[in-house]
């Protein structure tokens, strides 16, 4: 399992995974010191042991009747031998090993020796390990027949069996040191996860606890300074889906509020068709009743395009804006002419590209072109605008010289249900509703001013930073 693997499956046990290698390599290196502290420990006090073996087989040196006479301190090399617990050899020799006495053949030193400085080395003697202790003075006086200054060394050697008990008794002491406090260690890693984690599980039972209707924030006063961005995140997705449980209910209380009165118009039409004898009348009674039922059917549109602005994941991709506009414009022309509207179009010649949801902005654009066209009456004139701004964002808007909005009246375009005073067709008012919540969507935003010279309205989507425009090609 990977490590985002081990992360997401348990944090106490991505913690316990990442922290407890750490404190074994933690101990592996302190059983390593612990080792090399005990070898420099055992050496130092046994190799002062071995310098005074040497020292005392060097006071007992002679050259007194010529020649290299030594008087063995016997007594002292016994003790010696039981102190070390093995084996002791010794040698006493001219630097030029004309004269030996002792082991001849114990191993020499790695380094030549300094006068009056002892050099402790380890090698092999009669097959087994021994540690050497070697020291050189000068004679005083040297051999008869020597006209030169003149060494003489001593060595002395010993089987490292007491050595090395010594050394595995310190290292032993330090392992069972070490693993108690690797022990007490983990413990304690192991609690302080446990605690460290316990503002989580509070916060899980909290939330678990919660009714499904519970909506408010959760408290993050008691949360720990590392929990309280997660509280505040779920804090605010629990806004939003409060948000959106409100815009449902909104949307259900709008909705039947709606349809009752077309549909209360539309049994009212039936049943004064069913009473009429006159075919004439009647016919009119049901032109009267496909009128009501191709706006009530708009009206459902227009809350379903609502609903699905409202609520539906987003599906982006990119399309040509400029594309879209003048197909636009080859739908709406002919009810435009019907109405004796004169519809024009005015984009850049070449094709922008912008990432959104194509089909919400049509349907918004065409919202905006079904208001101006049906409440800007016979004569007027409409244009659907596509312009690229100097900031990059483009800027989609609808305009008309038609009656438009009283200036009070112009701060409350786009809100739910809302229609001017001066409105006199059948409408739901969420056409703007529609074309607001769309440019949300896309992060922008809806704009409703007065028309060109002052007369009509003008509404317009401000949409973020596109890229570069790109040229048509064909």
């Amino acid at each position: 399992m990977t490590v985002s693997g081990w992360a997401r499956a348990s944090v106490r046990r991505f913690l316990l995974v990442l922290l407890l290698p750490g404190l074994g390599a933690v101990f592996a290196g302190e059983l390593w010191l612990a080792w090399r502290t005990a070898s420099e420990a055992a050496d130092a006090a046994y190799d002062r042991s071995l310098l005074g073996a040497v020292k005392s087989i060097d006071s007992s040196i002679s050259t007194a009747s010529g020649g290299l006479g030594v008087e063995l301190p016997y007594r002292m090399l016994e003790f010696f031998e039981l102190t070390a617990q093995g084996q002791v050899f010794y040698r006493v020799a001219t630097e030029d090993a004309l004269v030996e006495i002792g082991s001849a053949d114990l191993p020499a030193p790695p380094r030549p020796l300094q006068t009056g400085r002892p050099q402790f080395h380890e090698g092999v003697y009669v097959g087994q390990p021994v540690r050497v202790g070697s020291y050189a003075r000068d004679l005083n006086p040297p051999l008869a027949g020597q006209a030169g200054p003149q060494r003489v060394v001593i060595q002395v050697a010993e089987t490292l069996e007491a050595r090395n008990d010594f050394r595995r008794g310190l290292v032993l002491q330090a392992l069972a040191r070490d693993l108690l406090l690797m022990m007490a260690a983990c413990a304690l890693l192991i609690l302080a996860i446990a605690w460290a984690m316990r503002p989580l599980d509070r916060l899980r039972q909290e939330v678990d606890a919660r009714d499904p209707q519970d909506l408010t924030p959760v408290n993050d006063t008691e949360a720990p300074v590392e929990v309280r961005p997660l509280v505040q995140a779920i804090n605010h997705h629990i806004e939003r889906n409060r948000e959106q449980a409100e815009a449902r209910r909104r949307f259900i209380d709008d909705a039947s509020h709606q349809l009752r009165t077309p549909l209360t118009t539309l049994v009212t039409q039936v049943a004064y068709a069913q009473r009429e004898p006159d075919p004439a009348a009647q016919r009119q009674a049901l032109e009267s009743i496909r009128e009501q039922l191709d706006e009530t059917i708009r009206q459902t549109n227009q809350m379903l395009s609502l609903a699905r602005a409202d609520s539906a994941p987003p599906q982006r991709e990119s399309f040509d804006v400029v594309a879209m506009a003048e197909s636009l414009m080859r739908q709406w022309w002919g009810s435009a002419r019907e109405q004796g509207v004169d519809l024009g179009l005015d984009v850049p010649e070449q094709a922008w590209h912008l990432v959104g949801e194509p089909g919400l902005l049509r349907e918004a654009l065409a919202n905006l072109l079904h208001n101006a066209i049906r409440h800007g009456g016979k004569g007027s004139r409409v244009t659907l605008m596509v312009h690229a701004l100097p900031d990059g964002r483009v800027r989609m808007a609808v305009a008309d010289d038609g009656p438009g909005l009283p200036p009070d009246e112009l701060a409350r375009a786009g809100e739910r249900f809302f229609r001017g005073r001066g409105g006199t067709l059948p409408g739901t008012g969420l056409g703007l509703s529609i074309v607001r919540t769309v440019a949300q969507r896309h992060g922008g935003q809806m704009q409703v001013n007065a028309g060109p010279d002052g007369r009509g309205l003008t509404v317009s989507l401000t949409l973020p930073a596109l890229p570069a425009p790109e040229s048509v090609t064909g």
